[in-house]
């Protein structure tokens, strides 16, 4: 029932956006959520609704009623290792998530609304245990799955991949060959080269132990150099952390001193399709050398210490 596609991450997005969407149309996403789709979504006219994030995924009660009151397309989320805020689905949320879209696709099987599940992060977890996706409990809903080798190999390799209903491949087809007609085959040769000669799992393994490490170094350096008012997320793996200031203090502030201490970071408000994300940030542990984590830390929370005695 399923056929897979490769070509970019970023490309299917952009492909499930004109192949799904009208002006218009309504797409549920996270608070916060992943730029990649929003940008995506917007170009092809989609509007927004924004479903809370709890620690342990996303609101259910929520997401139910933006299905039964919205009549989205699509509910595209990313249940492991959220890009931009770290946090992951429980079980019980993969479920009952799973439940809400069955729920409203039995009362409007001509206006089901399509899971979109996006997944590059899942291979990189340094603790807990793997969970199943959102899409492999659904009854009746239809799931597109998307992924990316780029984070699991190297990041310059922009290959990943797209499974979806057969008969909705054919037109994601279509699309593609009117966007880029093929992925670069030697990207493609190249991957193919690896997975057949290199040990991928272990090749995963060292990834997960230099991300972890750092991850670590950042969140000790932030529990000594950070305010005590500052708020943040504690990842089980991925690549971000998101830090929430107190209310009434801006990221984008805080940016300009950030950047007066030569670090820098993502503000919180284009993760936001609603206005929001103002006084919040993203962190990426997985780029900086573990020996400029502490130093980049240090620096940031000196400018939070400045902006907050102000």
């Amino acid at each position: 029932r399923v056929r897979a596609e490769r070509g970019d991450r970023k490309r299917g997005l952009d492909l499930l956006g004109k192949v799904f969407l009208d002006p218009g149309d309504t797409v549920l996403v996270e608070r916060p959520g992943y730029l990649g789709a929003i940008q995506a979504f917007s170009l092809m006219g989609g509007k927004f609704t924004a479903v809370e994030l709890e620690p342990d995924g996303v609101d259910v009660a929520g997401l139910a009623q933006a299905l039964s009151a919205d009549a989205p397309k699509l509910y595209y989320t990313v249940p492991n290792f959220q890009n931009p805020s770290g946090i992951s689905f429980s079980a019980a949320k993969r479920k009952a998530a799973a439940a809400a879209l069955d729920t409203q696709a039995r009362e409007n099987p001509d206006a089901a609304c399509v899971l979109v599940e996006d997944d590059p992060y899942g291979e990189l977890r340094f603790a807990g245990q793997y969970l199943p996706y959102v899409a492999s409990h659904l009854g009746v809903a239809d799931a597109v799955q998307l992924g990316s080798f780029s984070k699991i190999v190297a990041p310059g390799l922009r290959v990943g991949w797209l499974r979806a209903p057969k008969e909705l491949v054919a037109s994601l087809v279509t699309a593609k060959q009117a966007a880029d007609l093929h992925t670069s085959t030697l990207c493609q040769r190249i991957l193919s080269r690896f997975l057949a000669d290199a040990d991928l799992d272990a090749h995963i393994a060292r990834i997960v132990a230099a991300y972890g490490e750092r991850q670590r170094l950042m969140l000790d350096a932030i529990g000594r150099h950070f305010p005590s008012s500052v708020s943040c997320t504690w990842p089980e793996g991925g690549m971000f952390l998101w830090a929430t200031l107190p209310d009434g203090l801006s990221s984008r502030a805080l940016f300009d001193r950030a950047i007066a201490e030569q670090v820098a970071f993502v503000p919180g408000t284009p993760f936001a399709t609603d206005g929001g994300g103002d006084n919040a940030l993203r962190l990426n542990f997985s780029n900086a050398a573990p020996e400029r984590i502490e130093e980049g830390i240090r620096r940031l929370g000196r400018a939070m210490a400045a902006m907050l005695g102000e």
